[in-house]
């Protein structure tokens, strides 16, 4: 499931950095999810300034699991806004059903600073975070921090990329791949097909 990047700032579910990471996971025979925020496109509901979304998220995961066969890897990728609400779900797990793998793609640290992005360290999950070097809402010194506070991240820097992969969405296509290789191989372990 892929999480759109800041509803106040034009982010929806068809940006470019979102349908990107969705065509690669359907590349690999993954079931993808993109869906809108509350009060986005045609999503009923107002902007709840990150505390209502999370609940959006939740629940978009919830729809997920119930279409998959039982016990599909369930992966969950967020970009800037989007990671920092997957980020949250992290600190009550018992609201989502069970993850498999979680993506952040540049994690607006300048904004948050690092401290909502730690509680994924308690997920025993695969775990990617990937920002471009010129990332001005994720920058190198705030990323490479991110990754001493939660050591089991993998840590992915894209050169040349800013916040908004302006020309490097391929790059980022292949740190993502990388990284749904793992869900993939789960899923084709366990016999079952895309959905």
């Amino acid at each position: 499931m892929i999480c759109h990047p800041h509803p106040l700032y034009g982010g929806d579910m068809d940006n470019p950095v979102v349908v990107r990471v969705a065509e690669v996971c359907n590349e690999l025979g993954l079931a993808t999810l993109r869906f809108n925020f509350r009060g986005v496109g045609a999503s009923t509901g107002h902007h709840g300034h990150g505390r209502d979304e999370r609940h959006d998220v939740a629940a978009a995961l919830a729809h997920l699991a119930s279409v998959l066969p039982t016990g599909a890897p369930l992966g969950l990728v967020g970009y800037s806004f989007g990671a920092a609400m997957a980020a949250n779900l992290a600190s009550e797990p018992a609201d989502f059903p069970p993850l498999t793998a979680m993506a952040l793609i540049a994690p607006p640290l300048v904004m948050t600073g690092d401290e909502p992005f730690t509680a994924v360290a308690r997920l025993a999950v695969r775990l990617l975070v990937v920002a471009g070097d010129h990332d001005e809402y994720c920058p190198l010194p705030a990323l490479q921090a991110l990754g001493q506070r939660v050591p089991s991240a993998e840590i992915k820097i894209i050169e040349g990329a800013n916040h908004f992969f302006f020309g490097k969405l391929y790059p980022l296509g292949q740190a993502v791949a990388a990284w749904g290789r793992a869900l993939e191989a789960r899923q084709a372990g366990r016999g079952h097909g895309a959905g």
